[in-house]
C-alpha cells in the first residue's frame, strides 16, 4: 500500500525546513520553570522544532493572564537559552480582550514589540495575524508587517483563521508571500476541505498549521464524536497497532496539502509517542471512510 501520510520535513519559505508535527504553546501555563523547561525539550525532541506561540495564550486554559505563556517561555529561554537555536520560533498577535480584534498599525507594532519583550528573543521567525480584524484594512495591515519584516523583528508572515478571500486579500497588498495559515482542521472538522482553504494553500504554495487536529482531544478520548467515526479510526488503529489518535493525527497529514499538526499535550510521553503518527499507513479508500464518517452522509 503506498501511504498517503506524508512525514517529510515541511517548508516556511526562508525559514529553516520543519517537522510534520509542531508543539503548539496553548496549554503552556505550567510556572514550574523546571518543568516548562522539559517539556519543551520533550517536544524538541520528538522533532517538534516549530514551536507555535501567541500573546494571548495564558488568558485562559488555567493560565493567569494575556501575555503569561510568552513569559513563560521567555523564562525557559533565558535559563536555557541554547534551545532557541533549535527552534523555529512562531508568535500571534492581533487579539486584545475584550475588543476582541486588533490589526491596526499601531496595535500590531506594540503586539510584536511586546511578544519580542516577554518571550526574550530579537526576532519571531514566523509572526501571525491570529484572527482577522474586520475593520483593518489589508493595506494597513500589509504595511505594518512589511516594516517590521524590514525592521528584522520578523522573518516570515503567517495568518490563522482567515478566509481564503482575507488571505488574498492581504496577499495583494504584500510584497513578499504568506508562508502559513493556521486553520482548525481534523478527521471531525473537515471545514478547511471544504472551504477553499486548503486549495489555496496548494494554489500559492503556503502550508497548513492545523490547529487541534485531535479537535481538542476528543479524537482520542472519544469524548462527544460520532460513533461512526469512532468506529472508523477505532478499525484503522487495531490494523495498524496504534492508538486512535494516531490515526487522527496521520489523517491530517495525509492531506496533499502537506500541513503540519500542531500538538498541545503537556504530557512528556504523550508527546515521544506522537510521533508514531508517521509510520501510519492510511490510502485513499482509508481517508475518504474517514471523511464519510465525518460528514455521516454517502460521498455523492
Amino acid at each position: 500500500m503506498t501511504s498517503l501520510v506524508d512525514a517529510s520535513p515541511r517548508s516556511l519559505g526562508s525559514l529553516p525546513a520543519v517537522g510534520p508535527l509542531s508543539f503548539g504553546l496553548w496549554r503552556y501555563t505550567n510556572t514550574d520553570v523546571a518543568a516548562a523547561q522539559s517539556v519543551l525539550e520533550a517536544a524538541l525532541d520528538a522533532g517538534m522544532n516549530l514551536i507555535d506561540n501567541a500573546d494571548v495564550y495564558g488568558f485562559d486554559w488555567g493560565g493567569t493572564g494575556f501575555g503569561q505563556v510568552e513569559e513563560i517561555l521567555g523564562t525557559v529561554l533565558a535559563g536555557a537559552p541554547e534551545l532557541r537555536d533549535r527552534m523555529v520560533l512562531a508568535s500571534k498577535g492581533g487579539i486584545m480582550p475584550p475588543l476582541p480584534y486588533d490589526s491596526s498599525p499601531a496595535y500590531l507594532r506594540s503586539a510584536c514589540e511586546a511578544s519580542l519583550t516577554r518571550m526574550g528573543v530579537d526576532v519571531i521567525d514566523l509572526y501571525q495575524i491570529h484572527r482577522p480584524d474586520m475593520y483593518a484594512h489589508p493595506a494597513d495591515v500589509a504595511a505594518v508587517l512589511s516594516e517590521l519584516r524590514d525592521a528584522g523583528k520578523i522573518r516570515e508572515v503567517g495568518i490563522s483563521n482567515h478566509t481564503p478571500a482575507q488571505v488574498a486579500a492581504l496577499q495583494a497588498h504584500l510584497a513578499f508571500p504568506i508562508v502559513a495559515n493556521q486553520p482548525e482542521f481534523s478527521a471531525s472538522h473537515l471545514d478547511p476541505m471544504r472551504d477553499g482553504t486548503l486549495d489555496q494553500c496548494m494554489q500559492l504554495g503556503i502550508t497548513p498549521l492545523a490547529w487541534s487536529p485531535l479537535a481538542g482531544g476528543s479524537l482520542a478520548t472519544g469524548d462527544g464524536v460520532a460513533p461512526e467515526l469512532l468506529a472508523v479510526l477505532d478499525q484503522l488503529a487495531e490494523r495498524e497497532s496504534v492508538e486512535r489518535g494516531h490515526i487522527a493525527m496521520a489523517f491530517v497529514l495525509a492531506h496533499p496539502s502537506k500541513p503540519i499538526a500542531i500538538v498541545g499535550s503537556q504530557n512528556l510521553d504523550r508527546l515521544a509517542a506522537s510521533a508514531t503518527a508517521l509510520d501510519v499507513q492510511l490510502d485513499r479508500s482509508d481517508v475518504y471512510a474517514i471523511v464519510q464518517a465525518s460528514e455521516g452522509v454517502p460521498l455523492p
